[in-house]
């Protein structure tokens, strides 16, 4: 299986269900992946790191279509399906795919896969102590798995795969590699997918809930995926009663208090620092940020903001100044775009540009992850604290770092630096690699100076750089100087 770190991918897995005459109609809609895999090396951005293999789960549902993990086929080079109690496989591919909220569709153009078989339907949220059952091929044996469990939490949580926070479902079963992707069941309808287990403590597991799996199929209905919107700001808890009349809230009011709006949010020019938000869509907003979805359920506001869709509308009330009045946002902005330090990525191809031997990359949850296991001990502590606490400006867009200078004769000297962040180039300020770019091209001085946050700088000169810069590539086998997706700025 797929390295995973913090929580466990693998998963779920549990089963058998009370209800015994729906089990042979599920069964032959459950299917096992095999992929073979080759992720993007972050540490030499040009090359790959290696193909790997894993297996996991997944199930049919309707218009001839394999719902799984986006973990299970993220990185993909090949991938075969079978189905539970088969022995023939099948070449599959993605043919949709949510890295937030880790699901994927895959589809299998050979029509004799789907003989015999029928579509699982999608259900509803559970309640708390519902039993459920999972289906899936957890390692160990090739034949399908049934464990059971009940549902025994349902809130916000960050997703393993993405480190989006959206609604998840807390389920006590058995734990087992391979089980990701697999349906969850309640009766003959799918209430959830398997998809990450916690390190720490028994039997406890999650599965992607079915109104964020209802999400994602709407989503893609278009023949794209557009994710789940985001507000685009910073708010806290108002639980001390002096904050709370610090900012005019009455007896009766209760909500959170906007400290930031980041300048990718569509709420920019329409909310305000200082604002409270008192509800969300006519839901009223607890002083600890949460919002009851349910009766005698909570979990937190953001909940509402993810119901919606890319270019939906969403209506605050909030209370300026002592005066409660209502404000129409367009949520026209995916949820983590608006990250200084963006989370990790898949499928798509890590961004450099090398000069001089000088390797450049922005600063992303990939490139950290390029210190192992323990990236989050591990890796350098400045770099870190921009992951956690980053914000973007209009000054500051990326954190662009020198990665790794590729020794040769013309950086003599500057050999050992690494992992160093660009304030400047050439005088101009960097806010973005595409900056850095413009700044080494645009150059017509004798020297490119590269200035680091402390002030130390590096210097070369420029008729150097042009002459010998191929020769660098080449001893280093490179076959390009940059990205694609810079290729299409240049």
């Amino acid at each position: 299986m797929k390295k995973i770190n913090m929580l466990i991918y693998l998963l779920l897995f549990f089963i058998p269900y009370t209800n015994l005459n729906s089990q042979p109609l599920i069964t032959k809609s459950v299917i096992k992946i095999y992929t073979v895999y080759d992720s993007y090396s972050y540490d030499n951005p040009w090359q790959m790191s290696g193909q790997s293999k894993g297996t996991g789960s997944g199930c049919i549902i309707d218009k001839e279509r394999i719902l799984t993990n986006a973990h299970v086929v993220s990185n993909s080079t090949f991938i075969q399906v079978k189905k539970a109690g088969e022995a023939k496989r099948y070449t599959a591919k993605v043919l949709s795919i949510s890295h937030e909220s880790d699901l994927a569709i895959l589809s299998v153009s050979d029509p004799s896969f789907f003989i015999g078989t029928q579509p699982l339907q999608i259900g509803d949220l559970p309640e708390i102590r519902d039993k459920v059952a999972v289906y899936g091929f957890p390692t160990g044996g090739e034949e399908m798995s049934i464990t059971e469990g009940i549902v025994s939490r349902i809130e916000q949580r960050n997703y393993a795969h993405s480190s989006a926070n959206l609604l998840a479902c807390q389920i006590d079963a058995a734990i087992n590699p391979g089980n990701s992707g697999g349906p969850v069941m309640i009766g003959d309808k799918i209430v959830g997918v398997a998809f990450q287990s916690a390190m720490r403590g028994e039997n406890i597991g999650y599965m992607v809930p079915a109104p964020i799996i209802k999400h994602f199929l709407h989503d893609i209905e278009d023949g794209k995926y557009d994710g789940f919107p985001e507000l685009g700001i910073k708010f806290q808890k108002m639980e001390n009663p002096d904050i709370r009349e610090k900012y005019n809230l009455a007896e009766d009011q209760s909500g959170v208090l906007i400290t930031g709006i980041l300048i990718d949010s569509p709420a920019k020019n329409i909310l305000m620092v200082n604002d409270v938000i008192l509800a969300v869509d006519g839901t009223d907003v607890e002083n600890d940020g949460t919002i009851e979805f349910r009766p005698g359920e909570r979990t937190s506001m953001i909940f509402l903001i993810q119901k919606k869709y890319i270019n939906d509308n969403i209506t605050l009330s909030i209370l300026r100044n002592g005066k409660v009045m209502n404000k129409t946002i367009k949520l026209t902005v995916p949820m983590n775009s608006t990250r200084l330090v963006p989370f990790e990525k898949y499928d798509t191809p890590p961004t450099y540009y090398i000069t001089g031997g000088l390797v450049f990359v922005p600063l992303t949850k990939n490139y950290l992850l390029e210190w192992g296991n323990q990236w989050f001990f591990t890796a350098p502590s400045e770099l870190l604290t921009l992951y956690q606490k980053g914000i973007r400006t209009p000054e500051r867009k990326q954190v662009i770092l020198l990665s790794k200078v590729l020794a040769d004769e013309i950086n003599l000297g500057y050999h050992d630096i690494d992992n160093i962040i660009i304030k400047s180039v050439n005088g101009n300020l960097i806010s973005s690699i595409e900056d850095l770019i413009e700044a080494v091209e645009n150059n017509q001085k004798e020297f490119h100076e590269f200035e680091d946050i402390d002030g130390n700088k590096i210097v070369l000169k420029r008729d150097k750089v042009l002459k010998y810069s191929q020769r660098i590539l080449d001893t280093y086998k490179i076959t390009s100087d940059r990205s694609e997706d810079l290729k299409k700025q240049k």
